[in-house]
């Protein structure tokens, strides 16, 4: 069961503009499910419409997070606003085979429906999930490298020598 589930069904379509906010504990769930220290706040606004046997989706979402530096590991706010353009297809009828293939760009986004039925809400979650960057950093990133031994304040080679020859023009 998914953390944000919002259950719909291709076949009674609403009309109206889909507006998915996550409860409190919800948000929490969804923390601990994509390793944040807090998901703070999640809304979705989406139109969902019917394109033959299939359901498009579009709108936006914004979410406050906090998540940890990548590297000193401190919490840092994380204010997110993205696009959503997700495709419902009916699920495939061939069965599943070890076979790559390759995917054209308006497929990456097709999700598929179990009969008529999708969850919005989990696709959102997934959106979210995506639009996180894994490795972000904080102002204190450079002062832990350093306290790390990972950098050392006169770093050398020929990159840096470019690059100090750069900062001094």
């Amino acid at each position: 069961m998914s953390e944000l589930s919002r259950p719909c069904d291709a076949a009674r379509l609403p009309t109206a503009e889909q507006i998915i906010t996550a409860s409190p504990e919800e948000c929490v769930a969804l923390a601990k499910r994509f390793g944040l220290v807090a998901v703070k706040a999640l809304e979705a606004r989406i139109v969902l419409k019917a394109d033959g046997p299939t359901v498009r989706a579009t709108g936006r979402f914004t979410a406050d997070i906090v998540q940890s530096c990548a590297v000193s590991g401190e919490d840092l706010p994380v204010k997110i606003a993205e696009p959503i353009a997700l495709h419902f297809v009916p699920l495939a009828d061939s069965p599943a085979s070890e076979e790559e293939i390759e995917l054209e760009a308006d497929e990456l986004d097709e999700i598929e429906m179990e009969g008529t039925r999708f969850d919005l809400g989990e696709a959102v979650a997934q959106s979210l999930a995506l639009a996180i960057d894994p490795y972000l950093e904080g102002p204190g990133a450079e002062a832990a490298r350093r306290k790390a031994g990972i950098i050392s304040e006169g770093a050398s080679g020929p990159l840096a020598d470019a690059l100090k020859g750069l900062l001094k023009k």
